[in-house]
């Protein structure tokens, strides 16, 4: 191999390489461009759920606070009888909850999500235990 040729090979590696790192550099802007646009939205997100939550606070705690306080309200119950097998019918008249059926299927969800927590077992369809 002759001076000529490695010349033109070491030419032609160059502007590959000068090729290819021009495309990172134009890569690298494009991110920097949607990385500020993503940012920018996040802040402004941030921004607005500060407003609401400002403005919602009253109602948004005590709306909060109710579910865990019925949950825990389901726990104690399951934590006092061990034993025994729970209907969610039963389960109101016991907690003195109301047994219409828009607030039974409230609990359903309740207690599927205790199930789903590996607190309670569901050893039959509609019915649910603590686990042992």
């Amino acid at each position: 191999m002759n001076v000529t040729e490695l010349l033109r090979l070491l030419q032609a590696e160059h502007d590959e390489t000068t090729a290819r790192a021009d495309g990172l550099r134009e890569q690298i802007e494009q991110l920097t461009r949607a990385l500020a646009e993503v940012e920018a939205r996040l802040a402004e997100i941030v921004t607005t759920r500060k407003v609401i939550d400002s403005l919602a606070l009253p109602d948004h705690a005590q709306a909060s606070e109710e579910p865990a306080t019925v949950y825990q309200r389901i726990v104690t119950a399951f934590n006092e009888h061990p034993e025994r097998v729970f209907q969610v019918r039963d389960l109101h008249e016991l907690l003195g909850l109301p047994t219409d059926e828009p607030s039974i299927n409230v609990t359903r969800s309740r207690l599927g999500r205790l199930v789903r927590q590996g607190l309670l077992d569901q050893p039959g369809r509609g019915r649910y235990q603590k686990r042992t």
